[in-house]
């Protein structure tokens, strides 16, 4: 079990940027689990509450349609959880995007409708809109998915404090995605990113938090 934590987001882009996951690999998972260590108080809960939140990134970008989509624009006002990943990651992201859809279930449906999921690609030179939409559709069909160039991504993700690196061609020919795993929730009385969550946390952690992000409260 773990307990909600207090961090600035000054404290926790420091540490981001050391902490790249590449999905898949052991010593990578080692890595990224360094984000955790931002504060050392002990842990029973999966939030890490921000005590100065992060200001929305100012990205404007594809959706899974090929429609220009402003993220500020789109999600103001309104319970928003972001995630940086990309579809060709074998564990990491569809695992996180899974456990949210599941929690996502179990909300009144009001409140399914209210909650907004964006999950930005970090590989789009393979993740078109289409592939993407596909991807995502799988997942929840009410999932947001971006992409655009990669100099754009990058700059948004670091607004946030979310390291991410270009794809590299791995000597055996796969691809890999270095990216921060982590799941910043916007909340909709501010606008600002105040909540995050780290790879590990599960589906019933999510169940457990939603009710009160789609509120703008801590969990």
């Amino acid at each position: 079990m773990r307990t909600t934590k207090a961090v600035t987001a000054v404290a926790f882009a420091a540490a981001a940027a050391l902490a790249l996951s590449a999905c898949g690999t052991a010593d990578d998972k080692a890595e990224s689990s360094s984000i955790a260590d931002v504060n050392a108080a002990p842990k029973d809960k999966a939030a890490t509450v921000l005590d100065q939140p992060f200001t929305k990134p100012n990205l404007v970008l594809t959706d899974t349609h090929g429609k220009e989509y402003d993220l500020r624009e789109a999600t103001k006002g309104k319970p928003t959880l972001i995630y940086f990943g990309y579809t060709n990651c074998p564990d990491v992201c569809p695992l996180t995007m899974s456990n949210i859809s599941l929690a996502k279930r179990e909300l009144p449906k009001a409140d399914q409708e209210k909650l907004q999921v964006v999950f930005v690609t970090t590989d789009p030179e393979r993740d078109t809109p289409a592939s993407l939409g596909t991807w995502l559709s799988a997942q929840d069909p009410s999932f947001t998915g971006l992409t655009g160039d990669f100099p754009t991504i990058q700059a948004g993700a670091r607004q946030i404090g979310i390291g991410i690196d270009a794809p590299k061609k791995e000597k055996d020919g796969t691809v890999v995605s270095m990216h921060g795993a982590q799941v910043i929730a916007f909340s909709p009385k501010t606008d600002e990113g105040y909540v995050l969550y780290g790879e590990d946390t599960t589906a019933e952690e999510y169940t457990k938090d939603l009710p009160k992000l789609i509120k703008g409260e801590a969990p």
